[in-house]
């Protein structure tokens, strides 16, 4: 029992020294710590869990304009500018086979002109070649589309065929007409039938360039 009070006599003076030693260490540790660690509060965390965030809103980058829809400040639409009618308003297939078909029509008329003046058969080979194969590029371009289903693009294709026909006729009749003369074959290459033929396709000429133009 004597012991025991021994030992906490001891232990009485022992706590205040000791004490003191931690109290002196830890206000050492904290003066070397100092501006290394983090200074501060810890966020709480319950804040994020409980549904208390902030929703942010969006704001215009730019600013509004006073009057920006006033009538006053509204430039007019350029109809007089060839590059606004033909670039910035869009033109549907119909106006774009139109303005295709239009450029068939002076060939037609030139080969029409080619039958009245009786040209020789090399001027009308040659406007005849020009003619079908600016017809068969709008017959290649417009195949399947609406626009096929045209009168204008029936009647082209018809001209177009029986234009080759009589081009081929006249190349052959020159070959093997005095060969077949007296031929039941050879009576497709005589002038006079030569002479119907032409007359029939510039009727049909005709006939295409009033449909073209009644369209465009």
């Amino acid at each position: 029992m004597k012991k025991f009070l021994v030992c906490l006599i001891v232990l009485s003076f022992a706590l205040p020294s000791q004490a003191a030693f931690w109290n002196k260490k830890n206000k050492a540790l904290e003066a070397e710590l100092q501006g290394k660690g983090y200074a501060g509060t810890l966020p709480d965390i319950g804040k994020g869990q409980n549904g208390g965030k902030k929703v942010k809103t969006a704001s215009p980058i730019f600013e509004v304009k006073d009057g920006f829809n006033d009538p006053k400040d509204l430039k007019p639409i350029p109809r007089d500018n060839p590059a606004f009618v033909d670039i910035i308003q869009k033109q549907d297939k119909t106006s774009e086979y139109v303005k295709d078909a239009n450029e068939i029509i002076p060939m037609l008329e030139k080969l029409m002109d080619s039958i009245e003046d009786e040209e020789s058969l090399q001027l009308f080979v040659s406007k005849a070649n020009m003619l079908t194969m600016n017809i068969d590029h709008i017959m290649q371009k417009y195949e399947g589309q609406p626009e096929s289903y045209y009168e204008s693009f029936k009647k082209l294709a018809e001209v177009n065929r029986y234009t080759k026909s009589i081009s081929t006729l006249r190349r052959e009749a020159v070959t093997y007409q005095r060969y077949l003369a007296y031929t039941e074959s050879g009576s497709i290459y005589n002038p006079e039938n030569i002479s119907q033929q032409l007359e029939y396709l510039k009727e049909e000429l005709n006939s295409a360039i009033l449909l073209l133009r009644e369209e465009g």
